[in-house]
């Protein structure tokens, strides 16, 4: 019948898309969890939806990933690249030597266990890691790097780190060094971001190098140099702010795209 003729090609046509879309890259990207109760009286995931539009945008599949320590093998096997997000919270200093030295430090045990945990089988097998915000601390400190707990208290400079503005509008420039990935990336020496964090990176992980500061000293970014793709960035590239924000998710689904286990 005419019904039937017209559901095989439905049929086909989705199967198609769905082939399409599995080409591309499968991206990890780990969620923020809450307990309070403006959303709903049980404890809750939540992301941004710029998160998944950014990788959507650049070529990739968005996947999210929620914090379970026994399916993180399983996560492994499926994700081509890994993005380990930012969140209104802090590391425990005590992961990396030190004891609580601001009233500003809020933890999530769980959530930070979690990505700790799958950051690091991440970069033991060199799958592409991208860290924003608080994505690019906790990479610093899985590679064995120490953090700034609260950054009025050690760098006085001009520039408010915890912008006042929307979190869509830039606040202040970063500066790109030349000879880094990002550079090579975003072919930027400056670029115009936001920011929204009260910590950053101090002393740098293991085979990372800084690729960009602002003019007050604080580190904006860092990468492996020798990784096909492993990077951090403090602001917030998901809001595409700058032009050059999208190329950033570009090469990591570029990255991603050439990744073999």
């Amino acid at each position: 019948t005419d019904f039937t003729f017209f559901l095989h090609i439905i049929i086909i046509t989705l199967n198609l898309n769905f082939k399409n879309i599995m080409k591309n890259p499968v991206i990890g990207i780990t969620l923020d969890a809450e307990n309070n109760q403006n959303y709903s009286m049980f404890p809750w995931y939540a992301s941004r939806k710029n998160y998944s539009d950014s990788v959507v945008l650049a070529g990739g599949t968005p996947v999210f990933l929620p914090h379970n320590l026994n399916m993180i093998e399983k996560f492994i096997e499926v994700i081509d690249g890994i993005i380990i997000t930012g969140g209104d919270f802090d590391i425990d200093p005590e992961i990396y030597g030190e004891k609580v030295l601001s009233n500003k430090v809020s933890t999530k045990v769980d959530r930070t266990k979690f990505e700790f945990e799958i950051t690091k089988k991440a970069l033991n097998i060199g799958l592409p890691v991208l860290g924003i915000c608080g994505g690019q601390q906790l990479l610093n400190v899985v590679l064995g790097g120490t953090l700034i707990q609260h950054i009025p208290d050690e760098i006085k400079g001009l520039i408010n780190h915890e912008q006042t503005n929307p979190r869509n509008e830039p606040s202040h420039t970063i500066k790109i060094i030349k000879n880094t990935k990002l550079y090579e990336i975003t072919k930027a020496e400056n670029m115009f971001v936001n920011s929204a964090h009260h910590q950053a990176v101090k002393t740098l992980g293991q085979n990372l190098i800084v690729n960009c500061t602002t003019e007050d000293g604080v580190i904006e970014g860092i990468e492996n140099p020798d990784a096909e793709f492993c990077i951090g960035v403090q602001w917030h590239p998901e809001f595409l702010i700058d032009k050059k924000d999208i190329e950033i998710f570009k090469s990591l689904i570029e990255s991603s795209r050439n990744f073999e286990r």
